[in-house]
C-alpha cells in the first residue's frame, strides 16, 4: 500500500517586527509661527516635497518644527556642562511629534562673509590640500598649519621658575615657535584696505561747523564731541588750514586716555577708530548709509606682497610636480581634480583617495567652476548650499533626515536633473529626504507632497493637500492650479530707447566680452550656473548713480526690525504721529524713547535658564506692545502706535490714506503721503498681507526677497538691475513678479533681469545667453536676440530648455 507523502502547511508568515512600525513622522498640533494647529503624517525613508504660496507656513513646519526639534532633542543628549556652550533651543509650539530622526540641515544661509572663509576652508578640502603638500611638498617648509593662511607664524621665549620646595628652585627657559602660512602684510585677507581722507570731513569747515562727514558722527554726538573737546586743535579752525602736527592729531593720533567734557574716554585718530569699527565689520550687515559711505572712502587692492594668495612667500615657495598650494586652490575644481588624479604616491594614498572623492562630488553637484580659493562670502544663496550638500554625497549614514531649502535656487533648467539625482540617492540610501521647493520639476519627482495655504501669513497655515504630484495636479488648491502655467512668449517686444554699451569685459571668466544692452526694455540675462551672468551685469556695468542693483545678499535684522524699520515707513508714520500729538518723534519708537521700560521694547522678556532653553514670554507691563503706558495715549484718527504696527500692509495704506484726506496740517500731510508710497511699493509686489510689525526674523525666504525689491524700488534710477528675483517664489507669485516688472518698464525705466526662470525668459523682449558651459568652458555670449528668435533657433541649451517650456 502506498502512501502519498503529506504536503506541509505553507508556514506562516512572520508577524513583522514592532520596530518596523515606525515609519511615519507624526506632527500634531503645530502652531509655530502662523501654523494653525496642523497635524500631517510624513513617510519616512521617501522624499516628500513641501509647497505654497510664500509665506505659507512651509518653514515654519519643516525648519522651525520638524528639524528644529530633531535638534533640540540631540543637544539635550550631551551632559549639562556640554550644552552650556551650545546655542539653547526652546521647544517648539506643537503637540506631539513623534518618529523624528536625526536631521541635517542645508539651507540656504550665507556661509560667512570673511574673506578668511574659502571654498576649500568651509568643505575642509584645504585642510586635506594643506596635510598633502606638508608630505609631498620640495622643499619642505613644516607642518599643515605652514600652508594655512589663518595661522601666523609666531616665535617667542622667556623663563619660568619651578619651586620644587625648601629652597629647591630652577629656572627653565623656553623657545616657542609656530610656522604659519599667513601673509604678513595683508593678515590673510589678500586684499589691503586703504581709507581716503578726504572722504572724512569737509576741509572748507571747522570742527565747530560740523566738517566730519561720517556716519554716525553728528555734531552733539559723543563720537563728535571727543574730537571737538580733546584740545588737539582749534575747534573754530578750518580743517584745510590745520598744522601737520594737528592733522597727524585728527587723523593718525594713537590711543591716548584723556579726561573729555568730565568724562574718561579713549581719544586715538579717525583712521585708525574707523579700521576698528568699520572696517572689522562684514560690509553686508551694514546699514544702507554705512555701507554707502564704506563703498566711498575705502579703497581695497590686491595684496602686492602676496599677490592676492593670502599665504607667505615660504608656504608659496614649495611645490609639487611643479605646482604650489596658491596654484593648486586658483584652479577650477575640475582641473584640480584632474591634476590630484595625476599624483600617485602610496604613503599617502588614502588622503588622495579622499580628497579626490571631495572634488569629485564638487563636480557631481554642479559646483566643477568654482575654485577653492574663492570667498565664501560671494557664493549665492544656491551656490552655498550646494556647497554644503557636498560633504553629505559620500556619507555612509542612513536613516537620517535630511532637509533642503530650495536646492534648484540658482539652477539652470539644464542642472536641475542632477538635482533631483542626487535627492533621489540620498533617499535610495535609506534616508527621509524634506525638501521646501516650488519648482515643479524637482516637485514632481517627489514621492509625497504636502501643500500649504492656502494663501500668505494669516491667510495661510493649513494643510490644503497630502498626496502624490498627479493628485495634486488633479487637485483644485492653488499650486495645483498652476502647475501647468506656461507663460507665452510675446507677439510683439517692446523697441529700446537706446543701449547700455559693455566692451572688452574681464571679470571673473568673461572672455573679452562685447555687448549692447537695450534700454527701455525688459532685459534677461540667462545661461548655466557659473556662465559669467552675475559677473557681466554685477562686475561690467557701471556703476553710475543711474543703476539700483539689487543683489542675493540676504537681509538681516534682529527680532526688533520689521518691515516698518526695514522699509523706513516708521520713520514718516512717528513724524505724523509726533505732529498730531504736538510731542518727539523718538517716542513713537520702541527702541528708543518710547520703549516699554519692562521688557525695553522688545515685547517679551528673556529669562536665561542656563544650558536649558531660555524662555521668552509675554511682557506683563506693556501686554506684548512695545510701547510705555503713556506713549499709547496719543492718537493719529483714532488708533495709537501699537494698533497701526499691528495692521497689514493693506490696511495701513487704507487708513493713512483716509488721514491723509482729512489732515489740514501740509506737513502731516506730507508725512503721511511718504508712508503710503512705502505702503504702495510694498502691495505692489505682493506683500499687502504683511503686519508692519512683523518681526523679520519670522519672514520667509521669499518675503525677504520681495521685501528688499521693494525697498530698493523706492531709489531713484534709471536702471534696475536684479538678481534672481524669483528665489523663493510660488508659481502664482511669478505672474506677480512680472506684473512689476512690466509696470517699471512702462514707466521709462530699464530693466536688466538675471534669471534661470523660463517665465521670466518668456516675457523678456530681449534675451542674453552666455555659455556654453561653466568657468573657463563659458563666459562667452552665444545668444543675444528676442525669446521668439532663441526659441526657433534652439542653437543653446537655454533655447532647447525654454522652447519645450512654451510648447514650441
Amino acid at each position: 500500500m502506498s502512501t502519498t507523502p503529506r504536503r506541509r502547511a505553507p508556514a506562516p508568515a512572520p508577524a513583522p517586527h514592532v520596530a518596523d512600525g515606525h515609519d511615519l513622522i507624526r506632527v500634531r498640533g503645530a502652531r509655530e509661527n502662523n501654523l494653525r494647529n496642523i497635524s500631517v503624517e510624513i513617510p519616512k525613508r521617501r522624499l516628500t516635497a513641501f509647497t505654497g504660496v510664500s509665506g505659507s507656513g512651509k518653514s515654519s513646519l519643516v525648519f522651525a518644527t520638524i528639524a528644529a526639534e530633531s535638534q533640540r532633542m540631540i543637544n539635550e543628549t550631551y551632559s549639562g556642562f556640554v550644552q552650556g556652550f551650545m546655542p539653547a533651543m526652546g521647544r517648539p509650539d506643537v503637540d506631539v511629534l513623534d518618529g523624528l530622526t536625526a536631521a541635517i540641515i542645508v539651507d540656504q544661509r550665507p556661509m560667512g562673509a570673511d574673506p578668511r572663509s574659502t571654498v576649500g576652508t568651509a568643505t575642509d578640502t584645504h585642510a586635506m590640500l594643506r596635510i598633502l603638500f606638508s608630505r609631498l611638498g620640495t622643499p619642505h617648509v613644516g607642518s599643515p598649519q605652514a600652508f594655512s593662511f589663518n595661522v601666523a607664524s609666531v616665535r617667542a621665549s622667556g623663563a619660568f621658575t619651578v619651586d620644587r620646595g625648601a629652597e629647591k628652585s630652577t629656572t627653565v627657559k623656553r623657545t616657542f615657535t609656530r610656522t604659519g602660512g599667513m601673509c604678513t602684510r595683508c593678515e590673510g585677507r589678500g586684499a589691503v584696505s586703504d581709507i581716503d581722507v578726504s572722504q572724512l570731513y569737509d576741509d572748507s569747515r571747522s570742527l565747530a561747523e560740523g566738517a566730519l562727514t561720517i556716519p554716525g558722527y553728528k555734531a552733539g554726538g559723543w563720537g563728535y564731541r571727543l574730537y571737538l573737546s580733546s584740545g588737539f586743535f582749534d575747534p573754530d579752525k578750518p580743517i584745510r588750514r590745520y598744522t601737520k602736527k594737528e592733522r597727524h592729531d585728527l587723523l593718525h593720533h594713537e590711543p591716548v586716555r584723556m579726561k573729555i567734557e568730565g568724562i574718561n574716554m579713549t581719544y586715538e585718530g579717525l583712521v585708525p577708530r574707523l579700521r576698528k569699527s568699520l572696517l572689522a565689520k562684514d560690509r553686508e550687515a551694514m546699514q544702507p548709509h554705512i555701507r554707502a559711505f564704506v563703498d566711498r572712502a575705502v579703497t581695497f587692492a590686491t595684496c602686492p606682497e602676496c599677490d592676492g594668495t593670502r599665504l607667505s612667500e615660504a608656504a608659496r615657495s614649495s611645490r609639487i610636480n611643479g605646482t604650489n598650494i596658491a596654484d593648486a586652490c586658483a584652479m577650477q575644481i575640475n582641473d584640480l581634480a584632474d591634476w590630484v588624479r595625476g599624483l600617485d604616491e602610496p604613503s599617502v594614498a588614502p588622503l588622495l583617495a579622499s580628497l579626490r572623492h571631495t572634488l569629485d562630488s564638487f563636480v557631481e553637484i554642479g559646483l566643477g567652476y568654482l575654485s577653492l580659493d574663492r570667498s565664501a562670502g560671494t557664493l549665492s544663496g544656491g551656490e552655498a548650499q550646494r556647497v554644503k550638500m557636498v560633504r553629505h554625497l559620500g556619507s555612509s549614514l542612513t536613516d537620517v533626515t535630511y532637509v533642503f531649502d530650495e536646492p534648484t535656487i540658482g539652477l539652470h533648467p539644464h542642472d536641475i536633473q542632477r538635482m533631483n539625482a542626487l535627492l533621489l540617492r540620498l533617499r535610495d540610501k535609506g534616508n527621509t529626504v524634506l525638501v521646501v521647493e516650488h519648482k515643479p520639476e524637482t516637485i514632481q519627482v517627489a514621492d509625497h507632497v504636502v501643500d500649504l495655504g492656502p494663501g500668505a501669513g494669516a491667510a495661510g497655515g493649513t494643510v490644503c493637500f497630502e498626496g502624490t504630484f498627479e493628485e495634486l495636479r488633479a487637485s483644485d488648491t492653488r499650486t495645483g492650479r498652476h502647475l501647468d502655467d506656461r507663460a507665452s512668449l510675446k507677439e510683439t517686444v517692446r523697441e529700446p530707447t537706446g543701449t547700455l554699451p559693455i566692451r572688452g569685459a574681464r571679470t571673473h571668466n568673461l572672455r573679452d566680452v562685447d555687448v549692447d544692452i537695450p534700454l527701455g526694455v525688459l532685459t534677461v540675462v540667462t545661461g548655466v550656473a557659473g556662465s559669467g551672468k552675475s559677473s557681466l551685469v554685477h562686475g561690467s556695468i557701471p556703476a553710475h548713480a543711474g543703476v539700483v542693483s539689487v543683489d542675493q545678499a540676504p537681509i538681516r535684522g534682529s527680532r526688533r526690525s520689521n518691515p516698518a524699520t526695514y522699509t523706513g515707513l516708521l520713520d514718516p508714520i512717528r513724524k505724523a504721529f509726533a505732529k498730531a500729538n504736538g510731542v518727539q518723534p523718538a517716542l513713537f519708537s520702541a527702541n528708543s524713547a518710547g520703549a516699554c521700560p519692562g521688557c525695553d521694547g522688545a515685547g517679551v522678556v528673556y529669562t536665561d535658564l542656563a544650558m536649558m532653553a531660555g524662555v521668552a514670554t509675554v511682557c506683563e507691563e506693556c501686554e506684548g506692545r512695545r510701547f510705555e503706558a503713556s506713549v499709547l495715549d496719543h492718537h493719529l484718527g483714532g488708533r495709537d502706535i501699537s494698533e497701526v504696527l499691528a495692521m497689514s500692509v493693506a490696511e495701513a495704506r487704507e487708513f493713512l490714506g483716509d488721514q491723509t484726506r482729512v489732515s489740514a496740517d501740509s506737513a502731516g500731510r506730507a508725512n503721511l503721503t511718504a508712508a503710503r508710497r512705502v505702503l504702495g511699493r510694498l502691495a505692489d509686489v505682493g506683500l499687502g498681507y504683511l503686519t508692519l510689525g512683523q518681526p523679520l526674523t519670522t519672514l520667509s525666504g521669499g518675503e525677504r526677497q520681495r521685501l528688499k525689491l521693494a525697498t530698493h524700488m523706492g531709489e531713484k534710477g534709471g536702471v534696475y538691475v536684479l538678481d534672481e528675483p524669483t528665489t523663493g517664489l510660488h508659481l502664482a507669485d511669478v505672474q506677480q513678479l512680472l506684473g512689476l516688472l512690466d509696470r517699471l518698464v512702462d514707466a521709462g525705466k530699464s530693466v536688466i533681469v538675471v534669471e534661470h526662470h523660463q517665465a521670466v525668459m518668456a516675457h523678456a523682449d530681449w534675451i542674453i545667453d552666455l555659455g556654453p558651459g561653466a568657468g573657463h568652458d563659458g563666459g562667452r555670449i552665444v545668444f543675444a536676440g528676442t525669446p521668439a528668435d532663441l526659441v526657433a533657433a534652439r542653437s543653446t541649451v537655454t533655447g532647447e530648455h525654454l522652447a519645450a517650456y512654451v510648447g514650441a
